[in-house]
């Protein structure tokens, strides 16, 4: 009697036509005697009494393929929450047990695609609860910047990489953003409010467009609708606060709500180093409304917005300064914002049909400002301070995503869709940085307007047994200020050829627009109205890959991808002998505004990704991810030159380990090592950049010089503690454990030249890092008949 239970409950939908499915059995299996439930008419099941720890899930029904969820993790303080999904068997028969673990979530995919589990994830240590990082633990991705979350997929470029969330296409997710990248320092994404999500490397779906890389295709969760759950976090990197609860039992509707304030003046009070001496300021908040509307209908409001600002002051320093980010010679004031609110409903017509509208307002706002500090050569006293650069970039968009999905059979079944993104700017840029002389203001940027990128999809997928599937495709996507167009057939097949078997392959074409702030740039020379890029194309990409997936034991598998990438209609500059490719652009902290362009540039990427992981049990989990890959672009001067990303392999190594204490606390420790190759970078031209005043390459060379590897360990260490109602956790991250010292760049400072004159100096990425947590979930149980709390 005295043992601490909680309940399991949620809902049984079929796959494909979204109707709820009534009498599923679904049964927790490793306790004895095991407990389990039905679904009754609405799909729904609960299951009382479950004892907290980890537990399997089997989930059955006549004439579909059966599933079984391992590593379900139940606490005294919260409700798990399933929502789950069934596919129909292609052969009417007895259940269809599927003892291997499903990589996706979307129907159409078959290739190149994995699951964000949140709950796997948070086992990865070093990763600081972001999606981004967690994602570059995985096979064909990889970080190796300490100072960003960029995913560099396969060797492409990070702005290769579509965010969507709830069916929308959402501006860079990250705080301190920087136009033309999808990544950042912090991410504004809660992983307490996501549900398992996909991501993809290559070949995607027909669904996704305007992406060469990948996609990371972003789900909220609904939020408990039987009774009130609350979530308090307080550490190093912010305190956060989360609720969620029922709006209305009756109707089964719910709110989830988080925000998060930083709170990294901390490790400044402490004396550890964060790459800057100056404190970032940011916070974010995530909501989701799920309001169901009958038996048939569903309506549901989404949000996501972030403040961000730093000041990156170096006038005020008596020694030149050793920092990872900002530069030596400058102030600099950064702020960026973004939000994102819409809504999605969703209507199902029959057994077969079903319908779903997304609609979302994006916005985006940078600002910064520059002023460039003149000292004593002689005492490093400050002399004057200069304003050298300002921009303003402000983007909206309106996105709308409506598709259609009809289930033709249990053997076949086909989608619709039409999203459109409309996009209106105020885009303001002036300089005068270069050289450090210059007086007079030069004018890069300054257009307010709109554009309008409209895409259109159809995909089915046929399943010609119940072990050969087949997706095929085309994407089709306009953009209406300079009327590029594409047209991409996308195909993907998965055969299984026995339990412990799986084939895959894929192929498909993608295309991606521009950064919107270089289609209306200007030359400086040259009236706002004269935009020397305003026509330039979409970049092209063909995917090919080809996947084997082997379960080596039941709780070990293995899993093989090779890929190739033919890139083409990359813009190149028409300047005769630039060496500069598109392909290398969309990471770092700058905007790069390229002379003209043309469509003209080629590139490829190819390489082989292994994992082998072994799924959580006897109290252990471990995965092994490698990558081998070779990343080339080709610029004017018509010579293939590894790209800023081709570093050609990357290794992680992780693993975790939980043990209990006593009899409702758990021990909680993990590790992680990874290994990527050296960035590359290019010898500069000391002259020319000195005469300058900022970093000048010799072209020809780009890329020819490497850094030595990229090495670093991570550790995890911490416990979980079940009272009765309150779950207590708490966490240290160790990132860096060993100090490694990994050189980030080397860097051209004009401040620097004129102090010392030598103007090169290295910028190292983060040493060892520490970052506490503490974590306490609790619950308001439902109200009784009675009118009292239970």
């Amino acid at each position: 009697m005295a043992q601490r239970v909680q309940r399991i409950k949620g809902t049984v939908l079929d796959k494909e036509s979204k109707i709820a499915l009534i009498g599923v059995t679904i049964g927790v299996t490793d306790i004895t005697p095991a407990i389990g439930s039905v679904t009754d008419v609405n799909g729904s099941f609960v299951i009382e009494n479950v004892p907290v720890g980890k537990h399997s899930i089997a989930i059955s029904y006549i004439g579909y393929q059966s599933i079984t969820l391992n590593d379900v993790l139940v606490t005294s303080a919260k409700e798990v929450v399933l929502p789950l999904e069934l596919e129909e068997s292609a052969v009417k028969m007895k259940e269809v047990v599927i003892t291997h673990k499903r990589e996706h979530i979307n129907d159409m995919a078959v290739v190149s695609t994995k699951t964000f589990d949140v709950q796997e994830t948070e086992r990865y240590a070093g990763s600081r609860s972001d999606p981004a990082r967690m994602a570059s633990n995985f096979a064909g991705t990889q970080g190796g910047d300490d100072t960003r979350n960029d995913i560099v997929i396969r060797g492409n470029s990070p702005q290769g990489v579509l965010w969507r969330m709830e069916g929308v296409d959402i501006p860079n997710p990250n705080h301190f953003s920087i136009p033309g990248t999808t990544g950042g320092p912090v991410s504004m994404i809660n992983s307490k409010t996501l549900a398992n999500s996909d991501f993809f490397m290559g070949a995607f779906p027909a669904e996704y467009g305007d992406a060469i890389a990948g996609v990371f295709d972003v789900k909220l969760r609904n939020g408990n609708n039987d009774r009130y759950e609350f979530t308090g976090q307080f550490g190093f990197l912010g305190t956060e606060l989360a609720a969620e609860g029922p709006l209305s039992r009756n109707t089964g509707s719910s709110f989830l709500f988080t925000y998060r304030y930083s709170t990294l003046a901390l490790f400044k009070g402490m004396n550890i180093k964060i790459g800057t001496s100056s404190i970032p300021n940011y916070q974010d908040a995530t909501f989701k409304v799920n309001l169901p509307i009958g038996k048939k209908s569903n309506l549901a409001f989404f949000g996501i917005g972030g403040l961000s600002n730093i000041d990156l002051i170096v006038s005020t320093l008596t020694a030149p300064p050793n920092e990872l980010y900002g530069e030596s010679d400058r102030d600099q004031y950064f702020t960026s914002n973004t939000g994102v609110v819409g809504a999605t409903v969703s209507h199902t017509f029959n057994e077969k049909t079903y319908t779903k509208l997304a609609i979302a307002e994006t916005a985006n706002d940078i600002y910064a400002h520059h002023d460039f500090v003149f000292r004593d050569s002689a005492t490093y006293h400050l002399d004057s301070l200069k304003n050298i650069l300002g921009y303003r970039f402000i983007t909206g968009s309106t996105v709308a995503h409506w598709y259609l999905n009809r289930k033709l059979s249990s053997k076949s079944t086909l989608r619709i869709g039409i999203l459109n993104n409309y996009y209106n700017l105020n885009l303001v840029d002036s300089s005068r940085q270069y050289p450090p002389s210059r007086h007079y203001w030069q004018y890069r940027e300054d257009f307010k307007g709109s554009t309008d990128l409209v895409q259109a999809y159809i995909q089915c997928k046929l399943r010609l047994s119940d072990k050969v599937t087949l997706t095929a495709g085309i994407h089709e996507q306009y953009l209406t200020h300079n009327k590029s167009s594409s047209n991409e057939p996308r195909v993907g097949i998965r055969w299984v050829i026995n339990d412990n078997n799986i084939i895959t392959a894929g192929i498909g074409q993608h295309s991606q627009m521009q950064p919107l702030y270089q289609y209306f740039a200007h030359d400086t020379a040259s009236p706002a109205s004269v935009m020397k890029n305003y026509n330039v194309g979409f970049t092209r990409s063909d995917h090919f890959v080809l996947g084997y997936d082997k379960v080596i034991l039941n709780d070990v598998r293995l899993k093989l991808e090779a890929y190739y990438q033919y890139l083409f209609d990359v813009p190149i500059e028409i300047r005769r002998g630039s060496s500069y490719s598109s392909l290398d652009q969309g990471s770092g902290y700058s905007r790069y505004f390229p002379d003209t362009l043309k469509n003209k540039g080629t590139g490829y990427n190819y390489g082989l990704e292994l994992t082998l992981e072994k799924k959580f049990s006897h109290n252990y989990y471990l995965l092994f991810t490698g990558s081998l890959f070779d990343s080339k672009a080709k610029g004017n001067d018509g010579v293939y030159r590894s790209t800023d990303y081709n570093s050609q392999y990357a290794v992680n190594i992780l693993g975790s380990y939980e043990k209990k204490i006593g009899k409702y606390s758990t021990f909680i420790t993990g590790i992680k090592v990874t290994f990527i190759g050296g960035k590359l970078y290019s010898p500069v031209d000391s002259a020319a950049s000195k005469a300058y005043g900022d970093e000048i390459i010799f072209d020809s060379a780009r890329n020819t010089l490497q850094f030595k590897p990229y090495f670093r360990t991570d550790l995890k260490i911490g416990a979980r503690f079940n009272s009765k109602k309150v779950t207590h956790e708490i966490g240290l991250d160790l990132v860096n454990v060993f100090n490694n010292k990994n050189i980030l760049s080397e860097s051209f400072s004009y401040g620097l030249y004129k102090q010392t004159g030598q103007p090169f100096y290295y910028q190292y990425q983060l040493g060892f890092l520490p970052i506490f947590y503490y974590r306490i979930d609790f619950g308001l149980k439902k109200h009784s008949s009675t009118g009292k709390s239970e």
